[in-house]
């Protein structure tokens, strides 16, 4: 089924791995548009299918002063620019079934976030809706557990699923990426998705504080899962990630973005050597 997602633009069939990216949390039109196009044109390079990510809402914020985002209606009239003046598929969360119908006008892909991957009227939505869906597990899940929302979008006929590792929570302030759970996440037979950038967040704390994430982690953690085999590698980055309105201590640079997906490509191909 990794070929089935039917996503115009999108195909994994001969690609060594997808990519989703982009900025976290919609800071600006400008700052949408620009990111897009360089990792456009990076993706392009190396024959990788991207899908744009970026959200119109933030609605799991640690402090209710931090930035959420310009959103539903504003920010899904900047993912349409961005989706139309570059002709690829765009991605956000939705966070409650009465989003689904507004957003699934734009998106090619709705986001079940992991925080509310088992509300089943959201599941419901979302499936009813005929976009492909992007399932994140649970940090509290464990990997049998991703079939709970699989069934429930599978209710309503919708079969354009990927089940998406985020991080397990190990203990109060701490998540482990257990690689084991990407072999898990297979046997359900959809495309597996690998967020690095929210697996290496420190949950409890602000984005902007030193504490909030392991940036450091990205790119070893990355090259892993790619070994492991992966589908589709989820990498929020930013231009400026120190600088950035949500997530600052875990996206990666958008600079070094080339350089991490050429040597992805290498591990690849060594793998299947």
């Amino acid at each position: 089924m990794r070929d089935k997602l039917n996503i115009t633009n999108f195909s994994l069939d001969g690609a060594p791995f997808g990519l989703i990216a982009g900025p976290c949390v919609i800071e600006s039109e400008e700052l949408a548009l620009n990111t897009c196009e360089k990792i456009k044109n990076i993706t392009s390079k190396l024959n990788i299918p991207f899908i744009y990510k970026s959200s119109y809402l933030k609605d799991n914020r640690t402090s209710h002063e931090s930035y959420r985002g310009p959103g539903l209606k504003e920010g899904l009239k900047i993912l349409n620019k961005v989706k139309c003046e570059f002709d690829i598929p765009v991605l956000s969360d939705v966070h409650c079934e009465h989003q689904v119908c507004e957003a699934s006008d734009v998106l090619d892909v709705l986001q079940i976030p992991a925080y509310l991957s088992k509300q089943t009227a959201l599941a419901l939505a979302c499936g009813e809706s005929g976009c492909a869906i992007n399932i994140k597990k649970g940090q509290f899940m464990s990997p049998d557990d991703i079939y709970i929302p699989i069934r429930k979008v599978e209710s309503t006929g919708n079969k354009r699923i990927m089940v998406t590792e985020r991080g397990t929570v190990f203990g109060y302030k701490d998540l482990v990426f257990d690689i084991r759970n990407l072999y898990w996440l297979k046997e359900t037979g959809y495309p597996v998705v690998c967020d690095i950038t929210h697996i290496v967040r420190i949950p409890g704390y602000t984005s902007t504080d030193p504490k909030g994430g392991l940036s450091f982690m990205v790119k070893p953690l990355t090259r892993a899962a790619i070994a492991f085999g992966c589908d589709i590698l989820f990498l929020e980055v930013h231009p400026d990630p120190p600088s950035a309105l949500c997530d600052a201590q875990s996206m990666l640079k958008l600079s070094e973005l080339y350089e991490l997906l050429r040597v992805c490509i290498d591990i690849v191909d060594a793998v299947k050597r």
